[in-house]
């Protein structure tokens, strides 16, 4: 599955409401979209129907977890190679 954030980054550092996504992630494959300014998050986790979510402090959310295509972007930072369960964090997004 992929959380994708949209213009998550300003300058290469992340906006507040995309930090704070990034400290409640555990662990797992993050990559700086082709466009230099969203992030995805790579994981595991069931998301039976893809989500948009858009919310008062600006951030701009998907979810999915089949059926749509990714641009791969560059690896962000020194995230690890290994991909993690994000259902906790999916349930966050989400509530």
């Amino acid at each position: 599955m992929c959380i994708d954030l949209d213009h998550a980054l300003i300058d290469g550092r992340p906006v507040p409401w995309a930090a704070d996504i990034l400290a409640r992630c555990p662990a797992t494959f993050t990559e700086v979209s082709p466009s230099g300014t969203g992030l995805h998050i790579w994981g595991r986790g069931r998301v039976l129907r893809g989500r948009r979510i858009r919310r008062e402090d600006g951030a701009h959310i998907e979810v999915y977890g089949r059926g749509r295509y990714i641009a791969l972007g560059e690896r962000y930072e020194d995230s690890p190679t290994t991909l993690a369960d994000l259902s906790e964090l999916v349930a966050y997004l989400t509530a």
